[in-house]
């Protein structure tokens, strides 16, 4: 099972960390290690002392394939869920400016925490999509699939080329605005339309 990201996926969150408008999906990948399922708490690690929150929604892909047309992308998920792209943010600022790899601030042990699914049939439109995060109550980020740059389909069409897309595979789909640092003690929520399906804590 491989874990695939994409980044700069929406067109604020570009905006609020600098960042160039990308002519492709942005194509990260995480170790099967970073995974924290079944509301698991998230512990703070020690190297880092600027972890950002990224919520995203997850594709789980169901069948084996590559170079897959967009036409056919909605043959190869099954299931929609919501995680969390935990970001060392200190570190990957390090390893941008010397224009290193930046997997040790994206792949660490439990960078990726991962929610309940729902059916994919069960969104009448996959294009208006519309999910968020609370920390301890509050709101902190809001998207709808809608303000994609790059739907579902163009996702896996692309990643498809490179990387053959197994079962149980993982697809986080990149996150909107809001990002920002979370603390010890903080309680994260993540949500489809009005139903929870992420809850857990940072210690």
């Amino acid at each position: 099972m491989k874990i695939i990201c994409i980044g700069r996926n929406y067109a604020a969150h570009i905006e609020e960390l600098n960042n160039e408008t990308p002519g492709n999906p942005v194509v990260f990948l995480k170790p099967d290690t970073a995974l924290l399922k079944d509301g698991s708490p998230f512990f703070y690690p020690d190297f880092s002392k600027n972890i950002h929150h990224e919520a995203e929604l997850v594709l789980k892909i169901s069948k084996q394939g590559k170079y897959i047309q967009k036409k056919f992308a909605h043959r190869y998920f099954d299931e929609i869920g919501i995680g969390i792209d935990f970001t060392a943010r200190d570190l990957q600022d390090q390893c941008k400016a010397k224009g290193l790899p930046w997997e040790i601030a994206k792949g660490f042990n439990g960078a990726a925490p991962i929610g309940g699914f729902k059916p994919a049939d069960d969104f009448e439109d996959q294009k208006n999509i519309d999910f968020h995060l609370t920390i301890n109550g509050e709101t902190r980020q809001k998207g709808n699939t809608s303000l994609m740059l790059f739907d579902f389909g163009t996702i896996i069409e692309y990643i498809s080329q490179f990387f053959m897309l197994k079962k149980g595979d993982l697809i986080y789909t990149g996150t909107p605005a809001g990002v920002g640092p979370v603390q010890i003690g903080d309680k994260l929520e993540g949500f489809i339309g009005t139903e929870k399906l992420l809850d857990f804590e940072v210690k």
